[in-house]
């Protein structure tokens, strides 16, 4: 098929993507792109958007929107935008785009998120552990060894035999 963004999961999460739309352009984000909806068989589609002009305190910068929606903010170098990428309550996913593998490693290392993908979006892996920092997720992880955690408490008894 043409098309590799399906709809959203429900009518309320698309009334939810549709209203950070609508709050991102009354504080004053301006929205550089807007996708075509092509043929609609049903569902609760949303094209892509892309909003320029977007400071770190506006709503669609600090929310996790979870549609087909980016903030762009504009930064002067790798510093700030660990400052921008980290200054959040949530900490799902980062991407780092850059052709310097060091310089990614650096990065990667301090950003404040569960998975940190390089040079693309990861969809994840089934060995590969998933799961957010701060208000992401659940608190714990999903897919791996790492899945296992959540339905086992660990304890350690130590017994002197002697």
């Amino acid at each position: 098929p043409d098309n590799l963004l399906g709809s959203l999961i429900s009518d309320e999460q698309f009334d939810k993507v549709n209203s950070y739309i609508a709050i991102g352009a009354s504080e004053g984000a301006e929205l550089v792109y807007d996708g075509e909806l092509g043929a609609n068989d049903g569902g609760f589609f949303v094209t892509p958007k892309i909003f320029d002009g977007v400071a770190s305190e506006m709503t669609i910068a600090r929310e996790e929107i979870f549609g087909p929606v980016m903030a762009v903010i504009a930064v002067d170098d790798d510093e700030q935008a660990i400052n921008v990428a980290n200054d959040t309550d949530y900490g799902l996913q980062a991407s780092v785009f850059t052709r310097d593998i060091t310089r990614a490693h650096r990065i990667a290392r301090r950003l404040e998120a569960g998975t940190v993908s390089v040079n693309c979006y990861s969809e994840g892996d089934n060995t590969t552990p998933f799961g957010g920092f701060k208000q992401s997720g659940f608190g714990g992880r999903e897919k791996s060894i790492y899945a296992y955690d959540q339905y086992v408490e660990k304890k350690t008894v130590w017994i002197d035999l002697s």
